[in-house]
């Protein structure tokens, strides 16, 4: 492959619209793009897809590839992969990214393989940039960001020699641009169907909203394992309650049983920026810092003076948060 072809986008569809991920990507898409004097593309499939690819443009592509067809309405893996390993190996872009969703998890890797090419999961970052191995200087290459061990260290992988550069991107960790009036080119690729599409068939569906929407929250109160029990955790409720926020937790509360995995915020969780974050017992480990450290303000209230989340927060209370946390709700009530 030549080097320096386009960088694509899987412009993943949920419930009939483009997915909020693949908005995200199209923003850290055209970064790369313009930094290797490329199109940005999305690829889009589904049935009754064009009108969609209209909110493609508009944050930031150039180019849409849209397979629409009525077999590819419900997503299954072998259509799916088949589609879009044929149309890489016909157009060559550079980079295809996707949303580190459940759909992006099962895509990307089959895809990946079939091009025997490497593919680096739940990047944090992307950036392009030069890479030296025995002696040779690899330029222009992505250079792919995730944490590693346990979020202890943060890893830069490259995948010089083969083409594509693949990488699955964690939803919210990346600014979606903002909307402008503009066009592109609709490029409709031809579907024919293969026999062994049929293997896999999608007998049910069934949908279960998420309990909260953490990301799109202005304000987001917390709790960690130092509330103490679930009941404790009622005093988060009543505190977002008065504020008019969402609930949060970290994963050790989570873990504990304190409230329903929908509501963790973290590297295995939500990631997210509210203009105002109350961290309520929560240590702030590294994991938990990643998914709420680029929150306008931060609010902590932890009885240990050394805890990690005091070194992110702007404000912080050193107490009991059984104490503090009433004395926050009267006083709030006292004044709103």
């Amino acid at each position: 492959m030549a080097e320096h072809g386009e960088v694509w986008i899987f412009a993943e569809v949920d419930d009939g619209r483009v997915a909020g991920v693949a908005l995200e990507l199209l923003g850290k898409g055209r970064e790369l793009a313009q930094a290797l004097g490329v199109p940005l593309a999305a690829v889009l499939m589904g049935h009754r897809i064009r009108s969609m690819a209209d909110s493609l443009f508009a944050h930031g592509a150039d180019i849409v590839y849209g397979a629409d067809h009525e077999s590819l309405a419900e997503y299954t893996t072998l259509p799916y992969a088949r589609l879009l390993t044929e149309l890489v190996r016909e157009r060559r872009p550079e980079i295809v990214l996707y949303g580190a969703t459940p759909l992006g998890r099962d895509l990307a890797p089959r895809v990946a393989s079939a091009l025997k090419t490497g593919l680096t999961a739940d990047c944090t970052d992307l950036q392009i940039g030069s890479y030296e191995s025995g002696g040779r200087v690899y330029r222009n290459k992505l250079l792919q960001i995730r944490p590693a061990w346990g979020g202890n260290i943060i890893a830069t992988i490259v995948s010089p020699d083969h083409l594509p550069e693949m990488a699955t991107v964690r939803e919210g960790v990346m600014r979606a641009p903002e909307p402008v009036e503009r066009s592109g080119a609709y490029i409709e690729v031809a579907v024919r169907p293969d026999p062994s599409d049929g293997k896999v068939r999608i007998l049910q569906r069934r949908t279960h909203p998420r309990r909260v929407d953490l990301r799109s929250a202005a304000i987001i109160v917390a709790g960690g394992y130092g509330m103490g029990s679930k009941e404790n955790f009622g005093l988060i409720h009543e505190l977002a309650g008065v504020l008019g926020a969402a609930v949060g937790a970290s994963r050790a509360a989570v873990d504990a049983g304190f409230i329903h995995a929908d509501h963790q915020v973290g590297q295995t969780g939500t990631t997210v920026r509210p203009k105002l974050y109350i961290a309520c017992g929560i240590s702030g480990a590294v994991q938990h810092r990643a998914g709420m450290e680029e929150s306008a303000k931060i609010l902590a209230v932890n009885i240990d003076p050394e805890a990690p989340i005091f070194g992110v927060a702007h404000y912080g209370i050193v107490g009991d948060v059984r104490e503090v946390i009433p004395r926050l709700i009267k006083a709030l009530r006292g004044k709103l």
